[in-house]
C-alpha cells in the first residue's frame, strides 16, 4: 500500500512541477474609461475556443482586423471589422456591442444572433476576452500592434495552458507569420463561409454558426 501512495504522490508533483503559474483572469471594469479606451483599431492575433463550431470559425479566419466607434448610447459601440476568410476578404460594418457595466460583459448583436464575452483586465494596448459559448470556454487575444512583445505572448499561451486547450484548440492569424490581405472587398455572398454574427464573430465574439 505505502509503495502505491508514493507512487500517486510523486505523480501528482511531477504534473504540478510542469502546470505554468495560473494566474487568475479578472474581470475589467466596463467604465467610461474603459470603454472609451477600446475606441479604435484593433488585430486579432490568436484564439481558442473548445467549441466544436467555433473551431470552425477559427480555422476559417486567416486575418481581422477590427475597429470599435462610439454607439449611440453610452453602453453601446459600434463595429467595422475587415478580415480574410480562407482566401476572401470581407467587410462588415452592421453590427453592435452592447455593455453590461454590472457583470464585465459585451453582447455582440447582428440582427437576430447575439454572442458575449467578458472583457479582462490587460494592458491598454492588448484586448483578451473570455468567451462565453454554452459552456464551452474560450479565449482570444487582440492587439493595437502585430508586434506584441516576447513576455505577452507567454503570458497569453501560459493562461491556455491553464485552461487546457490542446495545440489543435489554438489558432494564431497570419499577422504573426505573415502579411494582412492586400485588397479589401466588401463580401459576395456565398464566396466563403460567413462568420455566424458577423463583425468580430470569430474574434471577439463567437456565436458557432457558418452560413
Amino acid at each position: 500500500m505505502l509503495p502505491v501512495l508514493v507512487a500517486v504522490l510523486a505523480l501528482a508533483l511531477a504534473r504540478a512541477a510542469v502546470l505554468p503559474t495560473c494566474a487568475p483572469l479578472v474581470p475589467a471594469e466596463l467604465d467610461n474609461e474603459t470603454l472609451t479606451g477600446l475606441l479604435g483599431k484593433w488585430i486579432y492575433l490568436m484564439g481558442s475556443s473548445k467549441y466544436p463550431p467555433h473551431l470552425e470559425e477559427l480555422r476559417a479566419v486567416k486575418h481581422a482586423t477590427f475597429f470599435f466607434h462610439p454607439g449611440s448610447h453610452p453602453d453601446e459601440l459600434n463595429v467595422t471589422e475587415i478580415m480574410r476568410v480562407n482566401e476572401t476578404c470581407v467587410t462588415r460594418n452592421s453590427s453592435t456591442i452592447q455593455v453590461f457595466r454590472q457583470n464585465h460583459t459585451l453582447m455582440h448583436v447582428d440582427g437576430q444572433v447575439t454572442a458575449m464575452a467578458h472583457l479582462i483586465k490587460s494592458s491598454k494596448d492588448l484586448l483578451i476576452l473570455r468567451h462565453v459559448n454554452n459552456g464551452y470556454p474560450g479565449l482570444s487575444l487582440s492587439a493595437r500592434s502585430p508586434n506584441v512583445s516576447k513576455e505577452q505572448l507567454e503570458e497569453f499561451r501560459a493562461q491556455l495552458a491553464c485552461h487546457q486547450f490542446a495545440d489543435d484548440e489554438i489558432f494564431l492569424s497570419s499577422e504573426k507569420v505573415g502579411k494582412p490581405p492586400k485588397t479589401t472587398a466588401t463580401r459576395a455572398r456565398g464566396a466563403a463561409p460567413r462568420p455566424g454574427a458577423g463583425a468580430l464573430t470569430p474574434t471577439l465574439l463567437p456565436t458557432g454558426r457558418l452560413s
